[in-house]
């Protein structure tokens, strides 16, 4: 302690205590800092197995359960979902086309008009308070959930016949179905209101950072007429091109933080590698429950956050 005096030793005290004081202000935890990226991975690997069969993106489930259950500001959840919602279709998109359950063809006119509403969609959301945004965000999860109970998938939707809009697009193929070992063609129907849709779309996955995958599939399923294994494969590819325009505005405006965003994309195409191989063996709604029950209990939890009623 030479060259120590009392006052310097008064005065160190004091800062410590400070700094004590302000971090029980703020509710600091005692929980070591490493522990949250590692909690991050292994829900993110879970949710990308579950999220790529469903056809839902990983984003729909990444940003109700981390914003409601981890200790980090919304914005910060909803730039890394779509960064992790974008990492989840990349991982899964070589697979899915290797397996003819994505048509590339049918993505990119889809993907090409939401990804423009995206961008609005995106500045929207980051100029809205974070409560108010999390209120949203809980009852669009609600939504959601009632959507998907609701609807009712088809496997292998009938199109009598092709409108001129997909006929001149060529919006039709062929893919081999594994799990009832038969090859099925389709093509699809009502391509412009399909379109218009997309574009609505574009503005939810934008502005909440979840990407779309729950819209995706139903509109290329029941509205469009797609098989719904190539609409769920399909969705992965819109999702690659939709997100990664949304995202540009969050890492502009500096809302993704590596120590959320990595973890969380790492873990996520992982899981999404796994959950591409069991959408090809799976039938289509196996894991459809689970989903509807996870994304219940998430959209609960964020609306009471964001009434201030559940902290």
């Amino acid at each position: 302690m030479r060259g120590w005096h009392a006052p310097g030793i008064a005065l160190l005290l004091a800062a410590a205590a400070g700094s004590a004081q302000a971090a029980a202000a703020a509710g600091a935890s005692p929980t070591p800092w490493w522990v949250w990226p590692l909690a991050l991975f292994l829900a993110c690997f879970v949710m990308g197995i579950v999220a790529v069969p469903a056809g839902i993106g990983g984003g729909t489930l990444f940003v109700p359960i981390v914003g409601s259950f981890f200790p980090f500001h919304l914005d910060f959840v909803r730039g890394a979902g779509l960064l992790v919602a974008l990492a989840s279709a990349l991982s899964a998109g070589p697979v899915l086309l290797r397996g003819g359950l994505a048509s590339l063809r049918l993505a990119v006119p889809l993907a090409l008009l939401a990804s423009a509403s995206s961008i609005g969609g995106a500045l929207l959301g980051l100029a809205m308070p974070a409560q108010q945004v999390q209120i949203l965000l809980g009852v669009l999860v609600l939504g959601i959930v009632v959507l998907m109970v609701l609807s009712k998938k088809s496997e292998f939707p009938q199109v009598g016949r092709p409108d001129a809009l997909a006929q001149a697009l060529a919006l039709q193929g062929v893919f081999h179905d594994r799990a009832s070992g038969r090859s099925v063609q389709w093509q699809v129907h009502r391509t412009l209101p399909g379109l218009l849709l997309f574009l609505g779309i574009g503005v939810l996955a934008g502005m909440f950072g979840i990407g779309a995958g729950w819209a995706n599939v139903p509109v290329l399923n029941l509205l469009m007429g797609a098989p719904l294994k190539i609409a769920a494969g399909t969705s992965g590819l819109v999702l690659s091109l939709v997100d990664s325009s949304a995202a540009w505005v969050y890492i502009n405006q500096g809302a993704v933080l590596p120590m959320i965003a990595v973890p969380s994309v790492v873990g996520m195409m992982l899981g999404a590698r796994i959950g591409a191989r069991l959408l090809d063996v799976l039938a289509g709604a196996v894991i459809r429950r689970l989903v509807i029950a996870v994304l219940l209990f998430a959209g609960v939890r964020a609306l009471l956050k964001g009434l201030g009623v559940w902290p």
